[in-house]
């Protein structure tokens, strides 16, 4: 089971991944990509993962130590486990990019090398969108406060 969860885990993801890639203008990308709950199934994967082994995972990342982290990690179940938080953050993350890229008129063309690197390697990939939307003001509501008449 540990092996088709984890062949799952970015199968349910990809999906959303494309939408935003390679149909970043289609109208039913916004609809989809608007709601949190895309990342849902890969944290159903997780916690079909995790919850069964909760009293090993719980202590090594209640008092995390390198070797307990490795213990844990070193494992099919550990590593299926950690490939699906791996794949649920780097999902919520391109997500969020995505929307507060659309709010600032980030290009696509600009955006699609973004997500990419977000899909490969999360944080390079978070970081690399901080840095590109400095470049694109922040839209004009979310910049003057808001006055309740």
């Amino acid at each position: 089971m540990t092996a088709t969860l984890f062949s799952l885990t970015f199968a349910v993801a990809a999906p959303f991944w494309a939408l935003m890639i390679l149909l970043p203008r289609w109208a039913w990308t916004a609809r989809i990509i608007a709601s949190p709950l895309v990342v849902l199934p890969v944290v159903v994967i997780y916690a079909l993962l995790v919850l069964p082994a909760f009293g090993d995972v719980l202590p090594a990342v209640a008092s995390p130590t390198l070797t307990g982290v490795r213990d844990l990690l070193g494992t099919s179940d550990g590593a299926a486990a950690g490939w699906a938080h791996m794949i649920a953050f780097d999902l919520f993350v391109g997500r969020w990019a995505w929307l507060d890229s659309r709010d600032r008129g980030v290009p696509a063309l600009v955006m699609a090398p973004v997500l990419l690197l977000t899909i490969l390697l999360g944080p390079l990939g978070l970081a690399a969108y901080l840095a590109v939307r400095t470049r694109w003001r922040p839209p004009v509501a979310a910049t003057e406060p808001q006055h309740l008449g």
